[in-house]
């Protein structure tokens, strides 16, 4: 992609504030970069297109700081700050500094409505960077929603490519930081609305599908923080991996249904949650309910999980479709209750997870007796196999015990029994 010969517009808000594209006339081309001058209230981009090799770049204009939303809005219409509706190869974001391009979403009693970045509607081949969302509802949002006169938002028929999320911080919002994929099993064409359930418990005469998948999303380098639900929230995704995120402060709203710091969801395969830093928040630090479904990998490795409250465990895993996770050379600290829980019940039963040199540390800080069974749980006829040597996994009552840093990332002191263990902090 060259920048030389790009066509460049400035964009600016209307009267009230916003900024409304549609280009199904191909007024904007491949490679045409928009910058975007001013303070908006809300942006709408809809049939807007490049292409692999040519994207169309979506920036603040240069030299001056972009905003977009509306901290006033209480209730009503114009309930989104950036919205795509089926738009494809787009890059949107500042160039290096992510305070230059910033989406501001309500910050009234009825933000949780609000959305703050939106991609619907078959928008797919697009990357988010160095930008920042604060408060409003969601803030990122990314999914195809399925219509009955749309059969390609039905699965198989379809799937959304390619997604990058990084270098973004957010900060504040009062449901899920990023919502990533589509979190229903089901889709009840009929009513327009999501099912959870299994197909024994359809509505006769209702029609249901299965929402589309993404496929190839990497979300990585982003802060989350002050968060009213979970973090970083992922489902119905193939090649997924998660990476050097930081989240921190979620789950303030006490809600045991939306507390994952980290969430790899259902129907996602292949995943790689790695080298991640999630602490001192209220829920669960990494929550799995992935599938192994065509013998699909998934990997937890090098992430630091550490410090939770109110007897809420650490990792709690609950695959389908005997799904095996390989969970390697972890640090797990300080958490309201158990390390690790592992749950069978939803088909997982007759795989055994591989668990090696994590370093697991100081359970059950809620109070309870600490049993040896509180550093990896099992329920549900889940089964694990630990390593031996290098690969084995070390256990502490207590962080002191352990003898690390914790100043530091909780690296191993000099002499630390830790040993090799666990979790090592990466340029």
């Amino acid at each position: 992609m060259s920048l030389l010969n790009a066509r460049e517009f400035t964009l600016t808000p209307d009267v009230n504030g916003r900024l409304m594209i549609d280009n199904s006339n191909d007024y904007y081309l491949p490679g045409d970069i928009l910058n975007l001058d001013g303070d908006f209230s809300a942006v709408f981009f809809t049939n807007l297109s490049g292409s692999a090799s040519e994207p169309i770049i979506i920036r603040n204009a240069s030299g001056t700081v972009t905003t977009i939303g509306n901290p006033a809005w209480n209730g009503g219409s114009w309930a989104e700050g950036l919205v795509f509706t089926n738009c494809h190869h787009i890059i949107l974001g500042a160039e290096t500094d992510k305070s230059d391009f910033v989406i501001n979403g309500s910050a009234q009693p009825a933000r949780q409505a609000y959305m703050n970045l939106v991609l619907r509607r078959h928008t797919d081949n697009f990357e988010i960077k160095n930008l920042t969302i604060n408060d409003g509802g969601t803030g990122i949002w990314a999914k195809t929603d399925p219509l009955i006169t749309d059969t390609s938002s039905w699965y198989p028929n379809s799937q959304m490519f390619n997604l990058k999320i990084h270098d973004v911080e957010i900060d504040g919002t009062h449901n899920e930081a990023m919502y990533v994929g589509h979190t229903a099993t089901y889709w009840d064409l009929t009513a327009g609305t999501s099912y959870y359930g299994d197909s024994s418990g359809f509505i006769p005469g209702h029609q249901y599908v299965q929402p589309i998948k993404w496929y190839n999303v990497k979300i990585y380098d982003n802060y989350v923080h002050n968060i009213g639900a979970d973090g970083i929230q992922t489902s119905a995704i193939d090649l997924l991996e998660v990476y050097n995120n930081e989240v921190t402060n979620w789950a303030l709203q006490h809600n045991y249904s939306h507390n994952g710091g980290i969430l790899i969801g259902g129907r996602t395969t292949n995943t790689n949650t790695h080298d991640n830093y999630v602490h001192n928040g209220w829920g669960e630090l990494l929550q799995f309910y992935g599938s192994g479904e065509g013998g699909a990998t998934h990997v937890i490795h090098n992430n630091l999980f550490r410090t939770n409250e109110a007897g809420n465990d650490g990792v709690s895993l609950r695959p389908t479709a005997n799904g095996v996770v390989q969970i390697t050379n972890n640090t797990f600290a300080k958490t309201g209750g158990n390390l690790i829980r592992l749950n069978g019940n939803s088909g997982a039963a007759t795989a055994a997870h591989i668990i090696n040199a994590n370093a697991l540390i100081e359970p059950r800080t809620a109070g309870g007796t600490v049993y040896p069974n509180a550093y990896i749980y099992t329920e549900g006829g889940a089964t694990y196999t630990e390593g031996t040597g290098s690969n084995a996994n070390t256990k502490f009552l207590t962080v002191a015990l352990a003898d690390v840093d914790t100043t530091n990332y909780y690296l191993p002191n000099p002499g630390s029994p830790v040993g090799v263990s666990g979790y090592r902090k990466t340029p």
